[in-house]
């Protein structure tokens, strides 16, 4: 089929024309929409509390998404914690290490960061082993994490921060677009959530990161294009990839 309307589960970027959408968007003459599948709402310092959880006698935080670095600096004003010069902050990615600047002073803090993947970030991690972690996390974090921390023997703890609830959907028409674009498996839930009778047919879904895949099979769901791969290690560049496929093989089946 040929793709022309998109629904990205995610919001709409500050600059669409300089994104990677904008430029998917302009080669194929495409109409890219963006929408918040999923609100994320903070948990209360109280019930923080009653989860048994703490900020005390921790040395150094893993941060893996910038809900993460909001609501853990949140949780920790609303303890009247104060966090100490010397605490270490282990970050997905650079961008994510960046954004602590909203809260601490970047270049004298301790800060370390992976390529993109958790599994880049914890060679760093493995480095600092006598660290005392906290984790903060949604209430439905990627467990897969877990089982490599647990792995490599990481004194950690996990604290639930934030929980994701699904966004109202219904004024979107759902079936108008030939591709959804998902990338957690929460957007999967919300897409069930909002559309109980939801049925795939030939429109085409895409996906980022097998706990995203494992969301769509669970929901009996066709996985058309799946990111990262070898060769398109970004959700942009599979679809960018997807489509220049489809393209010649149109051109090849006009020529027979």
């Amino acid at each position: 089929m040929k793709v022309k309307n998109i629904l990205v589960s995610q919001p709409k970027p500050a600059d669409l024309s300089k994104s990677p959408y904008g430029e998917l968007s302009n080669r194929y003459n495409l109409n890219i929409d963006f929408e918040k599948f999923i609100t994320v709402e903070g948990i209360s310092s109280k019930e923080f509390r009653m989860n048994k959880n703490s900020f005390n006698g921790h040395t150094a935080v893993i941060l893996t998404s910038r809900h993460a670095v909001d609501h853990f600096f949140r949780i920790a004003k609303e303890l009247r914690h104060d966090i100490p010069d010397t605490f270490k902050y282990f970050c997905n990615s650079e961008s994510i290490a960046y954004y602590l600047q909203k809260y601490v002073q970047y270049r004298k803090r301790k800060i370390f960061f992976g390529k993109q993947t958790f599994a880049d970030l914890l060679e760093q991690v493995k480095k600092h082993s006598s660290e005392k972690f906290i984790v903060p996390t949604s209430d439905m974090p990627n467990q897969s994490m877990f089982k490599l921390l647990d792995k490599a023997k990481i004194n950690y703890v996990q604290g639930i921060i934030y929980r994701t609830v699904p966004s109202d959907l219904s004024h979107i028409d759902i079936k108008k677009y030939d591709m959804l674009i998902f990338f957690s498996p929460s957007g999967v839930e919300s897409l069930m959530h909002n559309f109980p009778d939801y049925n795939q047919g030939e429109q085409l879904i895409a996906a980022f990161g097998p706990a995203t895949a494992t969301a769509l099979k669970k929901a009996n769901l066709r996985l058309d294009i799946p990111a990262p791969t070898q060769t398109s290690p970004s959700m942009a560049m599979a679809i960018d990839e997807f489509i220049e496929n489809e393209e010649k093989e149109r051109r090849r089946q006009k020529r027979k």
